[in-house]
Formats: C-alpha cells, sequence, structure tokens
C-alpha cells in the first residue's frame, strides 16, 4: 500500500521549508521530497547579504539549514530523495520516488528554476569565487571591478545595466553580432558607457588562480581564434530552466515551462495542487519572493484542504 499523506511539498529551497513551516504549524502535518539539490540553488551561493533579518548577511547553505530546522521543529518530515512521476490525474495524487509511492490529498510544487550553465568544468571550479548566475544577488561583491555578462536576451541585457551600479566595467559577450533582447532594454544598454559588447565570440574557458577567477578565454565564432578578457566576475544570463519535466501534461505552463497560476493565488490548474518559488516565477527569483510564495501556497493549501472537509 502507498504510504498516503494530507500535504506533500516537493522541493526544498526558500519556497518549499517556507511552506513547510506554515503548514507543519497548521496541523496539516507535511512530506518534504527534498529532491537533488537540498536547499535548492542558494546552497551554491556563498553570502547571501539580502536577506532580510540578516544584517551582516549570511551563507546560502546556513540561511537554508536554519530554515529546515525550523520547518523539523514544527514536525515536517523529510524525504532525501526525487520525486520522478507523478499522476494528478485524480485525487489523492499519486508520486513516485525511487520506487516509493506516496499519495497525498493536497500537492506544493516548489521545484524551483536551474539557471543554465554553459558545460565547460572551469565555470564550475570558480562558482562563487567570481563565477555566478544571478547579478542581483552577487552584484554587489563586485564593487570597482570589471566583470562580463555572456548572454543576448533580456536576462543578459538587464543583468549587465544592472551590474554597472557596482562594477567598474561590464562586457557583453556575445555568440552572434546581433542581440535577441527587446528594443528598449537594446538602447538602454548601448547609452550607458559602462557597457561594452564584445561580439562573435564564445566563452572557451574560465581563468584563474584556483582562488578566484582572473579572466576568460574567449574564442572567435567566426575565425576560431582566441583571446583573453581580464575581468574579475563572469555572469551567465543565458535563461533558467524551471524543473517541471515530472508536470509535463499534467498541470498548464508557459512555453518555457514555468507553471501558471491562478493570480493571486498560489492554485495551479490542477484542483488541490499549489505552486511556490521560481518554479512559477520567471520575473524575480529571489529569495525573499519564493519564501513569500511558500508561504501564500501553505495558507493556500489549508483553505482548499478545509474546503474539502480534510482536517
Amino acid at each position: 500500500m502507498p504510504q498516503h499523506e494530507k500535504l506533500v511539498i516537493i522541493g526544498s529551497g526558500p519556497a518549499g521549508y517556507t511552506a513547510a513551516i506554515y503548514a507543519a504549524r497548521a496541523n496539516l502535518t507535511p512530506l518534504l521530497f527534498e529532491g537533488m539539490q537540498p536547499g535548492g540553488q542558494l546552497t551554491i551561493t556563498t553570502e547571501v547579504e539580502n536577506y532580510p533579518g540578516f544584517a551582516e548577511g549570511v551563507m546560502g547553505p546556513e540561511l537554508m539549514e536554519r530554515m529546515k530546522g525550523q520547518a523539523e521543529r514544527f514536525g515536517t518530515r523529510f524525504v532525501s530523495g526525487e520525486v520522478t512521476r507523478v499522476d494528478l490525474a485524480s485525487r489523492p495524487f499519486r508520486l513516485w520516488t525511487d520506487g516509493e509511492e506516496f499519495t497525498a490529498d493536497a500537492l506544493i510544487v516548489a521545484t524551483g528554476a536551474s539557471a543554465k550553465w554553459l558545460g565547460i568544468p572551469s565555470e564550475k571550479a570558480y562558482q562563487g569565487k567570481g563565477v555566478s548566475a544571478c547579478a542581483t544577488c552577487d552584484g554587489f561583491f563586485f564593487r570597482g571591478l570589471d566583470v562580463a555578462v555572456v548572454g543576448g536576451g533580456d536576462t543578459a541585457l538587464e543583468e549587465a545595466t544592472f551590474l554597472t551600479k557596482y562594477a567598474n566595467k561590464v562586457y557583453l559577450v556575445h555568440r552572434r553580432d546581433a542581440l535577441r533582447g527587446s528594443k528598449v532594454m537594446q538602447e538602454r544598454a548601448r547609452q550607458n558607457p559602462k557597457i561594452e559588447f564584445v561580439w562573435n565570440q564564445a566563452v572557451d574557458e574560465v581563468l584563474g588562480d584556483g582562488k578566484s577567477m582572473t579572466g576568460l578565454r574567449l574564442r572567435s565564432t567566426k575565425d576560431g581564434g582566441t583571446r583573453t578578457l581580464a575581468v574579475q566576475g563572469f555572469f551567465l544570463a543565458i535563461g533558467h530552466e524551471p524543473n517541471t519535466g515530472a508536470f509535463r501534461g499534467q498541470l498548464d505552463m508557459n512555453d518555457v515551462g514555468y507553471l501558471l497560476v491562478k493570480s493571486p493565488s498560489t492554485r495551479t490548474s490542477r484542483d488541490g495542487v499549489f505552486a511556490a518559488g521560481d518554479v512559477a516565477d520567471p520575473h524575480y527569483r529571489q529569495a525573499v519572493t519564493a519564501a513569500g510564495s511558500g508561504c501564500a501556497a501553505a495558507i493556500d493549501a489549508e483553505r482548499w484542504l478545509g474546503e474539502q472537509g480534510i482536517h
């Protein structure tokens, strides 16, 4: 017999943990699946300086550990595994992980989104040592330095423009000679004296001394020639991918794969399924907004369960 739960939360970033805190305090005894990366994207960032209440800043993994401890204190139970398959066609919903089956009356999806990486070993080696996928999270650490942004869409243009608040110089590296971003964003970037466009170049390697990055090796997409760009920071802005593969064909999502919710609630297209955090948020992608939507999802789920007579 599958293990039955009143409320299951899938995902363990700020959204999942906050949903668990609220749900547990409402006596819903939630079961939370932590996934492949317990703690979510914050576990691969270093210092978080913009989360309210931490005046001196806090390390990303420590913040997640604290959130988990708080959820645990109120009675949340954790499963360290990934939900590989779901069946939302009828209630109770069915979920599978590592061959085990679970059923749930209500479900909160907080599986997050993953930044797209170039796939070169050196970018992973210097992650948190100059390489980042979030300018709004880490831009402050690059005050007065030279940095590069890779990408050609609105995200890259927004990140480059944002980084000029801190950086001395921002190079926007793009593999073609034309941008995909909106005209207004392109114009804003072109008029910014701190931004320099580096056309027809792909990032070949992140260079460094083992402790921090010192530059990028670029390769021409036209003639294959290489050059070195001396920068102390490198921001990837080639998009994010919501972790929604298991829900395709079962929940409404946009063309990129972000779950659609019935704003201002966290309700998805399936009654009894709620979405919180980056999995339904292509715009803000911040720990504090994810936590806020996790709170909302728990309240929505609690009210919905009450309406079904499940207490």
